[in-house]
């Protein structure tokens, strides 16, 4: 891996990339400290702080993991790139429904261009509306400086910050796209992430003791199964996201004259995880609202022994609520599957192509084999996406062990890391065997550049 590392800056261009790259990150980094005008930022932070532990804290928790910080300050990157994810997952369903968005989407690149474009404007309009009501919370809760409370500046130089900051985010990652190596919206995600594991570190030093019986949060004991279970967590990240179903292909035979065409075998890759991280992202937005609404019913049916009953179990650490979270990621692992995955087209691909599935003919058999395949493949990987998803409530529950250090352990944010960091690990490894290096894996040219002959 040493000699890996020392390849990559051996090469002019991939140096250039990968620097490129760092660059962008950093300064999304720089910009993340940029403070909003007019905003009281010492009353930000103690507000939330205050509701870190309720219901509002699963929402910053939920938003963090896509703005790469804490909304305990407010800065202009503070909407972070989840506008334009949003918009990009409404095309993407919208793509499977709408006869035009499915016309531009079969022509290609060109057609792929002008679905980006429209993106980029529904990205500002769901900028304009998330900035506003971000806005109007702060102003209601008391978090702007008093002598710009209400005016008119305050609301022009707020949602124009946050929109601009939202919009060049999305320009940095189409730049690391263009001129640097890895999906760049992808890796603002991930830096973000990854700027939050300094804290959850220094939080175990701060609260660390090997003297048994002290008043520390954290023994040796624990800090061994945080490390163990970190190192195991990530590893069952990597497995069930390279995990494929190989369903084995023959091209069919086709004689010229005397020569025999095709025949070779070949096979047809099925992710286990197909929906990635998509399933956890929709049920933890989902299970926000139940704890709102139980909220807003404490006030007016506080005796009530229904309402009492949900206040209690759809907390975090609540049976109901781990059901229920459950239940919404197993239906949106099989919704997303559903929605990208179509038998049908694959099987006419595969007819259209002279190949086939060893058994089976080609056409509606074949799509009925694909689908029923597909579903039982996806039951496991929901059932893995499950138990990442709930391992940081139970550990943070059942061991004590603070929230800031149990994300680390699972959930969104993990997966959305590893997935990212191995497709950045597997360019740099292609660019790498192409020139004839040894890259990360051990496998591909001797370690030497290639040799030219004149």
């Amino acid at each position: 891996m040493l000699r890996a590392f020392i390849n990559i800056w051996k090469i002019a261009d991939l140096r250039m990339k990968l620097i490129f790259t760092l660059s962008m990150l950093a300064i999304y980094r720089i910009g993340y400290f940029v403070p909003l005008p007019a905003v009281d930022q010492s009353a930000l932070a103690r507000w939330a702080e205050r509701v870190g532990e309720g219901a509002g804290g699963n929402l910053i928790t939920y938003v963090t993991i896509f703005t790469g910080g804490s909304l305990s300050q407010s800065t202009i990157f503070g909407l972070g790139i989840m506008p334009y994810i949003s918009a990009a997952i409404i095309f993407q369903l919208l793509a499977t429904v709408v006869p035009t968005l499915q016309q531009l989407k079969k022509e290609g690149p060109a057609g792929q261009q002008k679905i980006t474009e429209y993106t980029r404007y529904a990205t500002v309009g769901l900028c304009l509306v998330q900035a506003f009501f971000w806005l109007g919370l702060m102003q209601q809760r008391d978090l702007v400086v008093a002598d710009y409370r209400g005016t008119i500046t305050f609301w022009l130089c707020g949602v124009l910050g946050l929109t601009a900051g939202t919009i060049f985010l999305v320009w940095l990652g189409e730049q690391i796209d263009k001129y640097g190596i890895g999906n760049g919206i992808s890796l603002i995600i991930t830096a973000g992430i990854v700027a939050q594991m300094p804290g959850a570190i220094g939080h175990v030093v701060e609260n660390f003791s090997a003297t048994q019986g002290s008043d520390a949060n954290y023994g040796m004991d624990t800090v061994i199964f945080l490390v163990l279970a970190f190192v195991a967590v990530v590893m069952g990240a990597i497995i069930i996201t390279q995990g494929q179903r190989r369903i084995p292909i023959q091209q069919a035979r086709h004689t010229r004259g005397r020569r025999v065409y095709g025949g070779q075998r070949s096979f047809l890759p099925l992710r286990v995880n197909h929906g990635g991280v998509m399933p956890i992202i929709f049920a933890s937005s989902l299970m926000i609202f139940p704890s709102f609404i139980i909220g807003m019913l404490e006030g007016p049916y506080a005796g009530s022994p229904i309402v009492g009953f949900l206040s209690r179990n759809l907390q975090m650490d609540g049976m109901l609520y781990i059901l229920l979270f459950i239940l919404l990621i197993y239906f949106f692992a099989y919704f997303w599957t559903t929605v990208q995955f179509q038998p049908k087209e694959m099987a006419t691909q595969l007819r259209d192509h002279g190949s086939f599935i060893p058994g089976l003919r080609p056409g509606p058999r074949t799509a009925d084999y694909l689908e029923t395949v597909m579903e039982r493949i996806t039951y496991v990987g929901a059932g893995f996406l499950a138990i990442i998803a709930v391992i940081p409530t139970l550990v943070n529950t059942q061991f004590k062990v603070d929230f800031i250090v149990t994300t680390f352990l699972g959930g969104t944010g993990l997966l959305i890391v590893v997935s990212v960091m191995l497709d950045f690990v597997q360019r740099i490894e292609a660019s790498l065997l192409m020139r004839n290096y040894q890259g990360f894996l051990g496998s591909g040219g001797s370690g030497r550049g290639p040799r030219i002959r004149g």
